[in-house]
């Protein structure tokens, strides 16, 4: 890799940093090519990034972000998942890591806040940004929806009454 190679390498890490809300660092302890392929595959359908990149380079890139605190980590093969949701980069890696032992989860952060493993996967745990919103979406229709069907029962029960008096007389 030649000077100008880790120049953009360097500044497509800043980048990432730059936007991601959640960084999960991650050891690669012999994954085969084709479960590195799965796992990607995995992370970018759940909206995240992985990216195995030069721990030196990654370290410089982090200088003067939130991130930096993630340079202790930086040690030995590892990787980084990262993603602008806060959840979604650590549940990718977190479900990965309980099917495959050969990854495993070294810590993280989310902002400037530092998070150790059992932190990662207690994000892990949390839903995600959509199904919040979903939640909250459902929450504030139920209302709604409980007054119309109340609003509507005692005119559909006097609607039961006369037809069931209009079948007893064409009887």
């Amino acid at each position: 890799m030649d000077r100008t190679e880790k120049k953009a390498a360097v500044a497509a890490l800043g980048e990432t940093f730059a936007s991601a809300g959640v960084v999960v660092v991650t050891r690669n302890l012999g994954l085969t090519v084709a479960q590195s392929t799965d796992l990607r595959a995995k992370v970018r359908e759940a909206g995240a990034q992985f990216r195995v990149s030069k721990n030196k380079l990654a370290k410089i890139a982090i200088e003067g972000t939130d991130y930096a605190g993630l340079a202790d980590l930086l040690t030995g093969p590892v990787a980084l998942a990262s993603s602008e949701d806060p959840v979604a980069a650590a549940k990718a890696a977190v479900d990965f890591a309980k099917s495959n032992d050969k990854l495993e989860i070294v810590g993280g952060a989310m902002g400037a806040k530092m998070l150790d493993a059992d932190g990662v996967k207690a994000l892990a745990s949390l839903p995600s940004l959509d199904e919040l919103r979903a939640k909250l979406v459902g929450l504030m229709q139920a209302p709604a929806t409980k007054l119309a069907q109340i609003s509507a029962a005692p005119a559909g029960q006097l609607a039961r009454v006369f037809g069931a008096y209009a079948a007893k007389d064409a009887a």
